[in-house]
Parts: structure tokens; sequence; C-alpha cells
């Protein structure tokens, strides 16, 4: 079974209540889940927990306060490596070793393959990417303009950075998700250093 029957938001949510039951033991409530996505009502939370329940991602037992738990439609082998840290702000040095392994299937994002890299900075804010948050990546060599992508530019930014891509016929431009910061715009034959590592495809946020 994949998850394309399910939206960006639900599959965040499914994601964060794996990561949860991997680290602690026991289920997410409702209020953690809708305080660990910023939301001040609990509604939206219940109403998107219940498509996860109707398409077999979760069963619940209502007289349970953290019952919300998957089920064997969610596999829970074949984790998300984490391998390093990626720049949302100053460039840093991507690290290429595992440090660890997320108890979440690939499949939550729609990948067969992924890995996990640390955002560092604020760069990405206004796109709900925050320090410390764990982005998603999916590795491929081309992305589509407006996309997020983690980035690496040789003799410029020798270190991967997680930003938007834009591409025309002069220059590659990298866009940061907050007006404190500039773009970088690279032109002429400096273009040819530019390394796609992958397209952002979701972002695990830890309590």
């Amino acid at each position: 079974m994949d998850f394309n029957d399910l939206t960006e938001r639900q599959q965040q949510i499914l994601a964060y209540i794996i990561e949860y039951q991997k680290r602690y033991a026991i289920s997410p409530t409702v209020r953690e889940i809708a305080k660990h996505f910023k939301l001040t009502s609990p509604g939206s939370i219940h109403r998107m927990l219940n498509v996860l329940k109707d398409r077999g991602y979760l069963h619940a037992d209502a007289l349970k306060k953290r019952s919300w738990r998957t089920t064997s439609a969610v596999p829970m082998v074949g984790g998300i490596a984490v391998v390093g840290a990626i720049a949302a702000g100053d460039p840093i040095e991507a690290v290429q070793h595992v440090e660890e392994e997320l108890g979440i299937s690939p499949s939550v994002f729609g990948c067969e393959q992924c890995f996990a890299l640390k955002v560092k900075g604020d760069s990405m804010i206004e796109a709900h990417i925050k320090n410390g948050d764990l982005a998603i990546i999916r590795r491929q060599a081309r992305v589509a303009n407006g996309e997020i992508a983690a980035v690496m530019v040789e003799d410029i930014l020798p270190e991967a950075t997680l930003k938007i891509f834009q591409k025309s016929e002069t220059a590659i431009t990298l866009k940061p998700a907050n007006r404190g910061y500039k773009p970088l715009t690279i032109r002429g034959q400096a273009r040819k250093g530019v390394k796609i590592i992958g397209k952002l495809v979701g972002v695990v946020r830890r309590t």
C-alpha cells in the first residue's frame, strides 16, 4: 500500500505519530499533536486522524486517551537514515554518514528510498521549516522551478543548503523562504557547479 491518497499535512501527522511511538512507546494525544503543529483547536486534527483511520493507517479506541496507533498498513521497518546536517541559512557541511535511523517508512513520503538531513538555521521558516527539523530528501538530480531542494554549488557553496530552486535561461537562483535573507543567483559558467542532491518531500519536527 502506498500513501499517495494522503495530503501533505496528513502525511506529516502520520509521520509524527510513527516517530512519537518509536521514541516513547506510546501514542501522542490529540492535544499534543495539535500543539506540535501549532494549532489552537484540536478539531482539525480530529478530522485528519479520522481520515487516516478511514483509510486504514490508524486505529483508535474511543475510551482511551492515547489510542491513535498505526496499523499493519504502515511499515515500521526499513526506515529513513539521518545522514547529517543541511543549512537553512549559512551553508554547512552535509555529513555523509548515518547518525541514526527514523522508524518511518519512506513510503509515507511517497518514496521507495529517501534520507533525512538536520536543518540548521532559519532561512526557510516561511515554508514552515525550522532550525532542528529533519528535512526528508528524495535523491534526484533535477527539480522543477519553485520546488525546495538540497543543493550544493561548487566553488561558491561547497556545503549543502536547503533552498527554493529557480532556473531560467541565463541563471539559477536559490531562494530563501525568509525575507531577512537574500537569494543567491548563479550565472554563466558557474551554473555548471550547481548540484542538486535531492528534492524536499517532507519535514519531521521533534518535540
